[in-house]
């Protein structure tokens, strides 16, 4: 095998040219993807600049609507009269009133004061969308000063920036699965994995990734040009006005196009069909049961789980996917529905708990522990929210009679096994109830056929046009087949102001310290004490030297740290060095109320702290938006784990830049996974991330711890001499 691989090498041509023709064609796809993200941030700022012109012209509107107008968003259901006797003449009366002061006019009481004002900020919200706005060079208000710095930069952009833009979109759609199918081509060790049928596909790739280079010469230099464009310094509202004066038509034909519709509306639906997206944005969503506001993509996925009555929200981690189950069962229960349920790891019990307090009207009963059986009682007879765990959902006994209008899986990936007895749990439920909502940001981590299996659960109607072939057609085909079931968000598609995560890599060369306890843990064959030797003799310790170096630095900047490692004893040698500013470690076997306490503690301190997490605990479940600076101790066998600790930090809430520091060694256990791993990372990233499908490629999409110990230690044995 071997020598039919060494020939198709040389069948190729020279070794260099197809690792060439993969770089080239990386290059490209990242221009390409750093236009597109440029150009949403762009965007997003004239958004962000519009909101309070928009919200101010909302409010002369409102101001000249009558009270009365309240009954045509409630079909005629509320009493008016009290409040135009209490003086309340128009709708920006009762908006600008608290709902305590609503409560105090005769004839209205607290449920009719919650639908009075959800009822005014429908309007609003409508008066908003509708809203006008025009530049006036003759108002330079700091508000309308804001909007024309943000279009300068979309301006001075050039004319060429549309066309790169729509070059870039086109780009990324050719290049992204070119570049993943021509991987083998390009890597020895990939060619070994790879099967014939793959290694061919490959070769073609690999041909069609050189021409699409070739011919998109001239595209790359108009994308980098657009990118260098968009990057340039922001200038001041005096310089803004003055280019505005010069040419205003091209900045009122820019607000013309950018003010009609929301950012970037296609992602925020999930790219979903336009039929499906417009029955989507008809249904209604009643605040009355629910205490938190939502984001308009966030309002979106909680109407499609409504309409589409059985599905999958897939959104990114961070985008707020446990606010979207509860929006959508505060509108069933404001139709009259009284039970709902909520299955969910252990670990993110606590949390769901406090949510639907803190998020709703409705009452949370956990059924879990030694006093599940009352609180099963309590929730059937009163109605409300009951969470349970996926391991015990088999064991939940509700009675036939009790009414259940929706259950939630949070974490949904978890049952893609059907022949797991959560999974069996799940399944039944999924038969006995008409509304299902599954919560998962990674339903594609592993095989297509596990994808298939969860949509199975929902809609087996849906399996068999779920096609590895749709990936061939591309990512359209797929989205097509599984529409019906299926909305998935991206952060960078609908967070665009979220700060920017920066990635630094710190190499540090082992200590002779470290290098004699690595010898001893590659000799031994020990891949796990291979990890994490860098860490064996704290006090000589290089990459401990370098974390003690960050924490010191977030410490006079006033941040708080969090560190993450797999294993606890290296997680106890940080807390050595770091001292008193420490908390935790937050470990796997330690009980969700401990968990969410620490972060609690870790959140309200002020100034520095740091948290140690082990990361299969830290990075599920907790809301560390505190952090803003990640310490990775070691590579993860999983791609996602990182992410999903990364996610941890960077999501909603977060005010700054998130740095993330991954501690790693040169010339051992940890670049060699890395090289490995990384290829795994990619196909996450262009396929899971993107809802697209990828094909079954077993021998690229995953590869086994064993596997992966396996190879590096009989490497690293190799190279280091001590092989047996």
């Amino acid at each position: 095998m071997c020598r039919e691989i060494a020939a198709e090498g040389a069948a190729g041509g020279m070794a260099g040219e197809p690792k060439e023709v993969l770089r080239n064609g990386r290059v490209l796809l990242d221009a390409a993807h750093a236009l597109i993200t440029d150009h949403r941030r762009a965007v997003a700022e004239v958004h962000e600049a519009l909101g309070p012109l928009r919200a101010e012209a909302a409010r002369g509107q409102l101001a000249e609507i009558p009270v009365a107008r309240l009954k045509d968003v409630t079909d005629g259901r509320l009493r008016l009269t009290p409040l135009e006797q209490a003086g309340l003449t128009s709708v920006l009366d009762v908006l600008d009133a608290t709902q305590y002061r609503l409560q105090l006019i005769p004839g209205v009481g607290p449920q009719t004061a919650a639908q009075i004002r959800a009822a005014a900020g429908s309007l609003a919200e409508a008066a908003e969308r509708a809203a006008g706005i025009r530049i006036d060079a003759g108002r330079r208000d700091p508000a309308t000063s804001a909007l024309v710095v943000a279009l300068h930069r979309l301006v001075n952009a050039g004319p060429d920036l549309p066309r790169a833009r729509k070059a870039a979109d086109e780009l990324d759609e050719r290049l992204s699965p070119l570049v993943h199918d021509a991987l083998p081509a390009a890597s020895w060790w990939r060619r070994v994995f790879a099967g014939p049928a793959r290694r061919e596909r490959a070769r073609g790739a690999l041909a069609e990734l050189a021409d699409a280079v070739e011919r998109a010469r001239d595209a790359h230099l108009m994308i980098a040009q657009a990118s260098v464009d968009l990057l340039r310094p922001g200038v001041s509202a005096d310089e803004a006005w003055i280019d505005y004066e010069l040419r205003g038509s091209d900045y009122q034909t820019l607000l013309a196009e950018l003010a009609a519709v929301g950012p970037e509306r296609a992602a925020a639906e999930g790219y979903l069909p336009d039929d499906l997206a417009a029955r989507v944005k008809a249904q209604p969503l009643d605040e009355t049961y629910r205490r938190v506001s939502l984001r308009g993509y966030q309002s979106f996925g909680a109407r499609f789980a409504l309409v589409q009555r059985r599905v999958i929200l897939g959104d990114e981690m961070g985008l707020g996917k446990t606010v979207q189950a509860i929006a959508a069962i505060a509108h069933l229960r404001a139709e009259g529905a009284t039970h709902f349920l909520v299955a969910c790891p252990a670990s993110v019990m606590i949390n769901w708990v406090r949510e639907i307090e803190d998020r709703s009207r409705l009452a949370a009963h956990p059924l879990h522990g030694p006093g599940r059986a009352a609180a099963l009682a309590a929730w059937a007879d009163a109605g409300g929210i009951a969470v349970t765990t996926l391991d015990t959902l088999h064991a939940l006994d509700v009675p036939d009679g009790v009414p259940v209008a929706m259950v939630v899986v949070d974490e949904a990936h978890y049952a893609k096994n059907p022949e797991t007895r959560r999974a069996k749990a799940v399944a039944a439920w999924c038969a006995r109830v008409e509304r299902v909502l599954f919560l998962t940001g990674t339903p594609m981590e592993n095989r297509v056929e596990e994808f298939r299996s969860l949509v199975g659960h929902l809609r087996p109607d849906l399996v068999p046009s779920i096609r590895p072939s749709d990936a061939a057609v591309g990512p359209r085909a797929f989205r097509q087949a599984v529409a019906p079931a299926y909305l998935r968000r991206n952060q960078r598609d609908v967070l665009v102001e979220l700060p920017e995560v920066q990635e630094i890599e710190e190499w540090e060369e082992f200590s002779a310290a470290d290098e004699a306890a690595y010898r001893r843990a590659v000799a031994d064959g020990n891949f796990m004490a291979m990890r994490r030797a860098a860490y064996a003799d704290p006090k000589r310790s290089a990459k401990l030297a370098r974390l003690t170096e960050l924490v010191d630095e977030a410490d006079r900047n006033g941040l708080k740290v969090v560190v993450f490692s797999y294993f606890r004893d290296v997680l106890a040698a940080v807390e050595l060095m770091v001292g008193p500013a420490a908390r935790g470690p937050i470990s796997g076997s330690m009980p969700a109320a401990r968990r969410q306490q620490l972060v609690d503690d870790f959140t309200a301190e002020p100034g520095h702290a740091v948290l140690l997490a082990q990361i299969q605990a830290g990075g599920v479940g907790l809301n560390l938006q505190a952090a803003s600076v990640v310490i990775i101790c070691e590579p993860q066998v999983k791609p996602t784990m990182e992410e999903q600790a990364i996610a941890r930090a960077h999501r909603m809430g977060q005010a700054r830049t998130v740095q993330v520091h991954r501690l790693l060694t040169p010339r051992g256990v940890d670049e060699r996974m890395l090289r490995i791993l990384r290829g795994k990372a990619r196909l996450f990233d262009e396929y899971a991330r993107r809802s697209d499908l990828a094909e079954r490629t077993p021998d690229a999409v995953d590869v086994s711890e064993q596997a992966l110990a396996r190879q590096i230690v009989q490497e690293e044995q190799e190279r280091l001499g001590t092989a047996p």
